[in-house]
């Protein structure tokens, strides 16, 4: 059983239009999906002691997500954003920017150090404030992954991620096949060594450097499209760490079998992706909001159902 951990941004997707809120945020997503994968997954954020932060807190210790590591902070507001559903697809309609995870950033120590490199893979992403943290991590062990999401266009961004980065996704909806392969020779001139860009209902592509790569999707009649393209990350990390804990780390030096695991790293993306649009919420486990979130809530979005 391989071990990843998720750094960063946790957060509930508050729907407004039918009072529910789900656990979510990328990295809590990325241990959350990885869990269940069938890795040993974890945690490290920022919480608040309301309920949001209670909820998170309370669904990883019930799917038994390791959160040694995470700092809880009282008397502040976790992160939250609203949410709505348009003919399945999540449209976001504002947040509280991150909650307190953008009051107080994680800080990597030295014992959160010695943690993260008894794992296989650590991933990141643009909404987790911790890019300035990516160097402390660069040669510790583990494939260090990041999801830009649609933040690829910021060129500073770029520059001060893709030098520690193993693994760079990408949202990619509105680019050409032409223009996702320029991208990812940009990508790999920085510095990643596998770019990863989704299409939504249109697949995937990959790129290693040297070789193509192009996913279709599994389509489904999607219930909930939240948390797609985390899941897709989330399995084709889990699905490389495998194959390379599996068949020895040097195999990656080896072109054919370094083509074979970023196509199973593919198919495995897309299969279980797929799968997670047939829920609601990012993964499930959404409660009513409570009532004493209305006000707060209705500073950001005028209207939440109760």
């Amino acid at each position: 059983m391989v071990k990843v951990i998720g750094i960063g941004d946790n957060v509930c997707d508050i729907y407004i239009h039918t009072g529910i809120m789900y656990p979510g945020g990328q990295a809590f997503n990325y241990a959350a999906y990885a869990r269940m994968l069938g890795a040993e997954s974890a945690f490290i954020g920022a919480h608040g002691d309301d309920p949001v932060g209670q909820r998170v807190i309370e669904i990883l210790d019930q799917r038994g997500i390791d959160r040694s590591h995470t700092r809880i902070y009282p008397g502040e507001e976790n992160g939250f954003a609203c949410v709505k559903l348009e003919d399945g697809d999540r449209v976001f309609c504002g947040s509280n920017r991150g909650g307190v995870l953008q009051k107080h950033p994680i800080i990597l120590q030295e014992n959160d150090l010695q943690y993260i490199s008894g794992f296989e893979a650590v991933h990141m992403s643009n909404n987790g404030f911790t890019d300035l943290e990516l160097p402390k991590l660069k040669g510790l062990g583990p494939w260090i992954s990041y999801d830009f999401s649609y933040r690829w266009t910021e060129e500073e961004r770029v520059n001060r991620v893709c030098p520690y980065v193993d693994v760079a996704f990408a949202s990619c909806s509105d680019l050409s096949e032409e223009e996702i392969w320029n991208l990812c020779e940009h990508m790999h001139e920085k510095g990643c060594d596998i770019v990863v860009a989704t299409r939504g209902s249109d697949g995937a592509f990959a790129s290693d450097g040297e070789n193509h790569f192009r996913q279709l999707p599994h389509l489904v009649q999607a219930i909930d499209t939240m948390g797609a393209g985390d899941s897709f990350a989330s399995a084709f990390m889990v699905a490389v760490a495998e194959n390379v804990t599996q068949m020895g780390k040097d195999v990656w030096k080896k072109k054919d079998d370094r083509k074979a695991i970023i196509r199973n790293g593919l198919e495995r993306a897309a299969e279980f992706s797929s799968k997670i649009c047939l829920i609601s919420g990012g993964s499930g486990d959404g409660i009513r909001v409570p009532e004493e979130m209305y006000n707060r809530i209705q500073e950001i979005t005028k209207t939440v159902s109760r």
